[in-house]
């Protein structure tokens, strides 16, 4: 029987996936575990593996294409089969639930009052189903686990049983997708697997049944039938007020009428003659609460429009003296010079657009949320990196990879951060976490945007492991095969544009960090040592702190000790 292949939700934020390429054509056999595209996330690229078997019929969407999550991107079924079959299967089964959510939406919309009582009635009659007794069922429920502190529902990535598979207690039953990683779910129980809540690659909140394991043949569905009364339950309390909120919102609306009406009329009751006078709204908006008749006001702007300006400087008491004046005025119009002729230049205006990339849409939804949810403030230093140059050439001599000024930034921070918790820190909403470990983000830029991945425990490893590191995340991040392992976990995050012949500039902090450095290039200039002007090398630092942990003083030490390390880096060793 031929299957619809749906859009997989291969990340936490993924709300759509863009076919980047197609591995397979229509009429190729494919087997289970085999690449059949490319998808690009909001994250980035990833292998599409096909969990069926057969041959591939039919291919919903054109390369470079968006289809949101469950969109049907292809069939797959036997050798000949009518694939339509499948199309039309789906479609039937989207349209009753687009019915019933008209429906649903009509019935709120309706005499609110009435489908609160009617809501309240059927309290008192789903009580006795909730009181079945469960503890004599030879089954047990596996539940979602929450995997880690944000997580809210977990995909379900790969089964590794199928129903009716007998199941030990330590055996992995699946493989789950959260917002941080890919973990395995060990069930605890043991017995024949009766149900299965999701196919793979769809969500189950935390705390929902994904499993039931017990005695083979044993009847579930008093399992099941007791985790919907307390959704229904749920779904009742946030309605009900939803419901007595609804006679304010139609009383809202008739308030603003009758202020639209009383505006209107007051709009007619000014004269009709000042309307068709050329002027700006500002201007208009004066001469009203002033009183100014605006054909009275002469105008000094292009083709005698009237400005703010001319309705402050009106005087009427100058009015009959501007008559003659302007008499005056024409000859001396008339003798004056011709205005010079600005010679025409023909251009044409073109431009063209692109969709906005997976990427770029995630970048834009974590900096907007950044930059106007963390309040930003930032601190400049300028530091002496005579001692680093020196330093540096002096390391590359011995170290088995070539040593970047970045990499002595990334260990110098590392080591800072040690000396100043607070500013290796985020805001959690009701606590703030000091982290006791120091993961640097390392800010890439690639040809689609900007990645940052993460280098681990940066404080402890030497400067070669960490030039290593960063050197393996830029190939992999211009490959775009970078994991969400590799760019998640950061507790501080370091910028870099000075290979770019920039100054200084500041950074949008990276969330949940408290923090984020920009790092300048190095400038030759001339510096004041000992009395004595003299070359010397310098460069500049902007740490951007998020004002609800860090203080501008606890942002000004740590900068302190950045710069001692960095104008004396043997202390990078100690």
């Amino acid at each position: 029987m031929a299957e619809a292949v749906k859009m997989p939700k291969m990340s936490d934020t993924m709300t759509e996936g863009v076919l980047a390429k197609w591995h397979k054509k229509v009429g190729d056999k494919i087997k289970a575990g085999d690449v059949i595209a490319e998808i690009e996330t909001d994250k980035a690229t990833m292998d599409f593996e096909s969990f069926q078997e057969g041959v591939l019929l039919y291919v919903g969407v054109e390369e470079g294409k968006a289809v949101p999550v469950n969109g049907i991107i292809a069939v797959m079924g036997q050798e000949g089969e009518d694939y339509k079959a499948a199309l039309e299967g789906e479609k039937t089964e989207e349209e009753p639930k687009a019915e019933e959510e008209q429906k649903t939406e009509e019935n709120k919309t309706e005499e609110p009052v009435e489908t609160t009582e009617e809501k309240e009635e059927p309290k008192q009659e789903e009580i006795p189903k909730e009181k079945v007794d469960t503890s004599s069922i030879p089954a047990s429920v596996i539940r979602m686990p929450a995997l880690s502190d944000t997580m809210t529902e977990g995909v379900i990535n790969k089964w590794n049983f199928k129903v009716g598979d007998k199941i030990k207690s330590d055996d992995s039953l699946a493989d789950v997708e959260t917002d941080k990683a890919t973990m395995e779910v060990v069930g605890y129980e043991e017995g024949t697997l009766l149900y299965l809540s999701v196919k793979e690659g769809e969500a189950v909140p935390v705390n929902g049944i994904i499993a039931i394991v017990g005695k083979e043949g044993t009847d579930i569905s008093p399992l099941l039938n007791d985790a919907p009364s307390a959704e229904k339950k749920e779904e009742k309390k946030e309605e009900t007020p939803a419901a007595a909120a609804t006679p304010d919102a139609v009383a809202a609306p008739r308030k603003e009428e009758q202020k639209e009406e009383s505006v209107a009329a007051n709009k007619e009751s000014s004269s009709n003659e000042d309307s068709r006078v050329k002027a700006s709204p500002l201007a208009k908006k004066l001469a009203e609460d002033k009183g100014i008749n605006l054909n009275d006001v002469k105008g000094s702007a292009e083709g005698g429009r009237i400005v703010k300006k001319d309705i402050e400087e009106y005087k009427p008491a100058e009015k009959p003296a501007e008559a003659p004046k302007s008499a005056e005025s024409a000859p001396a119009e008339k003798a004056a010079a011709p205005a010079p002729v600005i010679p025409q230049y023909i251009g044409e205006e073109k431009f063209t657009e692109k969709p906005v990339s997976q990427m770029r849409k995630a970048i834009s939804r974590s900096l907007t949320e950044s930059l106007f949810t963390a309040p930003h403030f930032y601190l400049n230093i300028t530091v002496d990196m005579d001692g680093a140059m020196a330093a540096r050439t002096q390391i590359n001599t011995v170290a088995p990879v070539k040593i970047s000024f970045n990499d002595i930034v990334i260990k110098a921070v590392a080591i800072a951060l040690k000396q100043h918790p607070a500013v290796n820190s985020s805001f959690r909403g009701d606590k703030i976490r000091f982290n006791e470990h120091t993961n640097i983000g390392v800010a890439m830029a690639i040809e689609d945007g900007l990645l940052v991945p993460v280098i681990r425990f940066a404080d402890g490893k030497s400067l070669s492991h960490i030039s290593m590191e960063v050197k393996d995340f830029a190939q992999k991040a211009k490959a775009k095969k970078l994991q969400p392992k590799d760019w998640e976990g950061s507790t501080f995050t370091v910028s870099n544009l000075g290979m770019f012949g920039i100054d200084e500039f500041t950074s949008i902090i990276n969330t949940p960090d408290g923090a984020i450095l920009s790092v300048g290039a190095i400038q030759q200039v001339p510096v004041v040592k000992n009395g004595a002007v003299v070359p010397g090398n310098i460069m500049k630092l902007s740490l951007g702190c998020d004002h609800r942990v860090i203080d501008g003083a606890t942002g000004a030490q740590f900068l302190q000790t950045l710069k001692a390390l960095l104008e004396q880096p043997i202390r990078l060793l100690a």
